[in-house]
């Protein structure tokens, strides 16, 4: 499949029918797409169209309420609920990115072991009482994307040269996050300084992102040391390598900086849904063929890890971080 942009495109149809030629041949291009740039798109991912377009739908009707409604299910210490403009400054950025975004996370109910043991960002998630219907619309969302995820997976795992299920004992109580994010258009006069979202790196596994026609993602390619599109490609998500992936792989596998620049003048609309393993999972580099001599990084359970990024870079975290 061709595309205007040198990111490559991998087909999952394969890989979600169960044939073993079409997992190994995912597997070796998404090892090839890691290794270099750390993006790619996937089609024929199994989330229904009709899914992805209530959640849409769900995105644009909740981002126009008054900031002062939408606050009503403002962002808590799960890190579930609304941020508004400033909310969010990537490390290293001189401003607060120029967006507004929504988050859930696993639904867990208020009497789960986890979340009676104090587990960080595990809990219910924060739904508007002002919006009864981004409930189920957002949440069928996040199930059927995260079993594309889990699909996905297999992949990196075949491409990794371990077990297609190396991953799977390691996603038995997800630390999936959803976000709706929007993105007001920039004013003509924005400094150069001024984003979307900030030039960074994301802190987990994988993403799988689902953007709007109006484009903005931009990918640092590391070849050239310029900035490259990533465009809307009909029927894909762009998935990118987060830190935590880097670090289980001990830096083969590229965890690139991304930013989105909106100056469509219009509004833009996308869905971030960062796939990452049960909080006490261990992330350990030896465990995906990395031998003692070179290992660079000592294991880490992946909810510590994810938990510390986001202090770092959540106002609201810094202000009352758990």
């Amino acid at each position: 499949m061709s595309s205007a942009t040198p990111i490559p495109i991998i087909d999952l149809a394969g890989v979600r029918a169960g044939d073993p030629a079409s997992l190994a041949r995912a597997g070796r291009e998404i090892h090839d797409a890691c290794t270099t740039i750390g993006f790619f798109y996937i089609v024929n991912h199994g989330v229904p169209q009709a899914t992805i377009d209530a959640a849409e739908a769900a995105a644009r009707e909740f981002f126009a309420f008054p900031v002062e409604t939408k606050r009503r299910a403002a962002v808590n210490q799960r890190h579930r609920g609304f941020n508004a403009l400033g909310d969010a400054t990537m490390y290293q950025a001189k401003r607060p990115d120029y967006k507004e975004f929504f988050s859930i996370g696993l639904e867990l109910p208020e009497d789960d072991p986890d979340v009676l043991a104090g587990q960080a960002l595990r809990g219910p998630n924060n739904w508007p009482d002002f919006m009864p219907a981004l409930r189920p619309a957002l949440y069928d969302y996040y199930d059927a994307v995260g079993a594309c995820g889990a699909d996905l997976l297999r992949a990196v795992a075949t491409g990794l040269d371990v077990d297609a299920d190396f991953f799977a004992p390691r996603y038995t109580k997800r630390m999936q996050r959803t976000q709706m994010v929007y993105y007001p258009p920039q004013p003509p006069q924005s400094d150069e300084d001024q984003f979307g979202v900030a030039p960074h790196t994301d802190y987990g596994c994988i993403t799988l992102l689902w953007q709007d026609r109006v484009g903005g993602l931009q990918v640092r390619e590391i070849g050239n040391d310029t900035w490259i599109d990533a465009p809307p490609v009909p029927g894909s998500f762009v998935v990118n390598v987060g830190d935590l992936l880097a670090r289980w792989t001990n830096d083969r596998f590229r965890s690139t900086l991304h930013r989105v620049v909106n100056a469509s003048g219009r509004e833009r609309y996308s869905i971030a849904t960062f796939y990452d393993p049960t909080y006490i999972a261990p992330v350990d580099p030896r465990d995906l063929g990395t031998s003692e001599a070179a290992l660079k990084y000592q294991p880490v359970a992946a909810g510590d890890y994810i938990l510390g990024r986001i202090n770092d870079s959540m106002g609201y975290r810094k202000k009352h971080a758990m």
